[in-house]
């Protein structure tokens, strides 16, 4: 054996995974098939979220209150700025599923929050237009997380660890059998015994049995000059989530003091071929996301002066997958994360990691399970 347990695939749930490995004294080897902290897929541009009381469902918040925690473990181990919680706003109508869902879960975990309505509300933040039938609930345990940067402190952690990563390496095949894994890249060979595929929105390139599972869509990420920066430095403008309608806006504050984050992330659309994404961004997506701006945020200018296109994997219910594969004996899959998992990645590492060596975890992964309703 050329390991014990190889992780294919390193961006976000790869680095992690291999991360608390290596931290385990696990024998492990990675795969990239471009550079650590590549932006081919869904963890470049400059900031991703991290929010605690969650849309996406009260389930995830056990997850990021650890993930909390091992954000915090691996800036200690490596020196670097990661997690900045400067505070999250979650804007829209109090009567939808996404806001009923982020108070349920301060509800049920008694999270640290405000609820800010009215006049109240646009006093304490002007950056946004409120509408009379909206409130503006502020997570406490939120920010913004340095996506590439966390990428390569876990990758390279893990390799101060132990762990042997090839990159610029593609795997080619995976084939199981019943003494363990042979994987082929780049014209060799080699033999481990567990195989864990985090390749995201490349999930159906190398498992074509999982294109019905894990779909590649596109992100567009956009950016706004602002009519006062100051008013969108992170001591005074928290990340945010705003919906409104059939739109939803998502964004970080100026973190390089000349612009600031503000997304379309409603309804992505799906990639084809990974490889061929294409990267330009059209008029009509421009127009789109300025109208949205114009209308709900008046402190920036609708006008994006920068815009970068990346990809993540969904499956059908937006919940990722994690077990392991029918019909490829030890070979799991943790994919899928549906454009809201990298603030939860160390997390996600550990739980990956506590199945490859005790074979279960303490955390509730059951509504990731990969075989829940699903057919292969």
């Amino acid at each position: 054996m050329d390991a014990d347990v190889a992780v294919i695939g390193l961006g976000a749930m790869g680095s992690m995974t291999i991360w608390q490995l290596a931290k385990r004294g696990v024998s492990v080897l990675g795969f990239e098939q471009f550079g650590i902290g590549n932006d081919r897929s869904a963890s470049g541009g400059e900031s991703r979220l991290f929010r605690t009381a969650y849309m996406e469902g009260k389930q995830y918040v056990p997850m990021l209150q650890a993930a909390k925690k091992l954000w915090r473990q691996l800036e200690e181990e490596t020196g670097n700025s990661l997690l900045t919680l400067n505070g999250g706003l979650m804007i829209g109508d109090p009567n939808t599923k996404a806001i009923q869902n982020i108070l349920e879960s301060i509800d049920t975990f008694q999270l640290e929050h405000e609820i800010l309505q009215g006049e109240k509300a646009t006093k304490r933040y002007p950056q946004f237009k409120l509408f009379s039938d909206e409130v503006m609930i502020l997570d406490k345990n939120a920010g913004f997380i340095r996506p590439e940067l966390a990428v390569i402190s876990a990758a390279y952690q893990a390799e101060t660890l132990g762990a042997e990563i090839h990159r610029f390496t593609k795997v080619e095949d995976i084939v199981p059998d019943n003494d363990g894994v042979t994987i082929a890249a780049n014209g060799k060979s080699y033999r481990v015994n567990k195989v864990i595929v985090t390749t995201g929105a490349w999930t159906a390139r190398l498992l074509p049995k999982m294109e019905k599972e894990v779909e590649a869509r596109r992100l567009v990420l956009t950016w706004f000059p602002a009519k006062n920066i100051a008013a969108f430095q992170p001591k005074n403008f928290p990340i945010f989530a705003r919906m409104r309608n059939d739109f939803r806006l998502t964004g970080a504050p100026t973190l390089d003091g000349t612009m600031v984050k503000a997304s379309n992330t409603k309804d992505p659309n799906r990639v084809p071929d990974p490889s061929q994404l294409n990267r330009d961004v059209s008029l009509e997506e421009i127009k789109e996301v300025s109208a949205a701006v114009k209308e709900l945020m008046p402190g920036l200018v609708p006008d994006p002066v920068r815009a970068s296109v990346y990809m993540d994997g969904y499956t059908t219910d937006d919940h990722s997958m994690i077990g392991e594969i029918p019909g490829m004996h030890n070979t799991f899959l943790v994919a899928g994360f549906s454009g809201h998992g990298f603030k939860m990645a160390p997390v996600i590492g550990a739980i990956v990691a506590d199945l490859i060596i005790d074979g279960k975890t303490k955390h509730d992964i059951t509504h990731l399970d990969l075989n829940r309703n699903l057919v292969y």
